[in-house]
């Protein structure tokens, strides 16, 4: 069953114009599905970098490679590049030669500047994530919404989050293991693999901490004390883990470095399936922290780069969007009721005077109220996703 991608369109557009586009984005989120169904119709060869008489071919010999794959062809989808070396110089001969190529990665690597270096003006690259709630509910086959519905998805997303091979998984116990294989061959594949890296029970355990810490402001000392770690080595291992979208950093919004938090950043997972994957249980009640994790998400695949506000007076609000009409705010709790705005969102539409804030409730009464000149929105996330509109990542 194909289900039909958000970023179809934009691919579209951008692939008539650009004889290189890049779909990134982490392991079995879809990216060489999507890519073969933009395939059909047309003559293109399909080359897996997994394999490894096609990297070595590619490597020692690209003339070779290119008279292979690629000559007389209209099109070539290259498929996980990022285990190729010298990959932007030989990518960058492929294409000054009249290749047309479409390429997928699950790690940042290729879009490391060793490699973008040789690319510039010649790619384009998509981030392709797993399935956010619009495509949930269209391969779940929802076609009327309700609220009872809506809540119903959310928290099967929210428990098992967007892989596709996940979501279209009829029962929970094959959910559960899907997401542990994908797991493990994120952090033996992506993560050690990847980047050189051969702890990986040091890697399970890190994993672990941050999934049953999420929304917590990161203090290295303490992680290095509880996991054993030297700073240079957890430092090394959270790069890797983002790197090869397992997780992501959101970092603090400031204006004022006196007044608010301007270092400590907070670390989320990419999936909210694997952060209880991670943590080696599947929640069986609503959780704020499940909760907050999952809107960032959202937000994630909606394009945009949130970041939490917090005072030195321990005001805080959740996460803050930056969008061409300014900041807005966005508050996740479990409950929200109109007229009920927490103090940390108060303290900072007094400071910004946003136009716009969002409390966003897995269980929400809808409303909007009128602050300090913002107008807030009480909703649920299919509401924020609507209100807030997509970014432009």
């Amino acid at each position: 069953m194909y289900v039909e991608r958000n970023i179809t369109d934009r691919f579209s557009r951008l692939e008539r114009i650009q004889r290189m586009v890049a779909v990134v984005g982490p392991r079995q989120a879809g990216k060489t599905t999507f890519l073969q169904h933009q395939m059909k119709g047309r003559d293109a060869s399909y080359v897996l970098f997994d394999r490894l008489v096609v990297r070595d071919l590619f490597e020692k010999d690209v003339e070779k490679f290119e008279m292979e794959y690629l000559t007389g062809r209209e099109l070539a989808v290259l498929d996980e590049v990022q285990y190729c070396k010298e990959a932007g110089r030989k990518l960058k001969y492929l294409v000054d030669t009249g290749s047309k190529l479409w390429l997928t990665s699950s790690s940042e690597r290729v879009l490391a500047k060793e490699v973008l270096a040789h690319l510039v003006g010649r790619v384009v690259v998509l981030r392709l994530l797993p399935f956010d709630l619009d495509e949930f509910l269209r391969a779940r086959g929802h076609r009327v919404m309700s609220e009872l519905i809506l809540e119903k998805a959310v928290w099967e997303h929210m428990l098992y989050g967007g892989y596709p091979l996940v979501v279209l998984a009829e029962d929970g116990r094959t959910k559960q293991d899907l997401l542990r294989s994908i797991l493990e061959t994120m952090l033996l594949k992506d993560v050690a693999l990847t980047f050189g890296i051969d702890k990986t029970a040091e890697l399970e355990r890190l994993a672990r901490y941050i999934a049953l810490s999420v929304g917590s402001r990161v203090d290295y000392q303490a992680m290095c004390s509880t996991l054993e770690l030297t700073y240079p080595t957890l430092k090394k291992y959270l790069d890797a883990m983002e790197k090869s979208y397992l997780t992501v950093t959101v970092l603090p919004f400031f204006r004022n470095k006196r007044s608010e938090i301007s270092r400590q950043p907070k670390i989320y997972f990419m999936d909210p399936g694997l952060r209880n994957a991670s943590a080696g249980r599947f929640i069986t009640e609503p959780e704020g922290p499940a909760f907050e994790n999952y809107v960032l998400t959202e937000l994630l695949k909606l394009g945009h780069t949130p970041r939490y506000w917090r005072s030195k007076g321990n005001s805080e609000v959740d996460f803050v969007v930056e969008t061409e009409d300014g900041v807005v705010p966005v508050e996740a709790k479990l409950r929200v009721v109109p007229g009920r705005v927490t103090r940390g969102l108060r303290s900072f539409i007094t400071a910004f005077k946003p136009q716009q804030a969002f409390m966003v409730g897995y269980r929400a009464d809808h409303g909007k109220q009128r602050m300090d000149g913002a107008q807030v929105m009480f909703t649920d996330v299919a509401g924020l996703r609507e209100g807030i509109g997509r970014g432009t990542g």
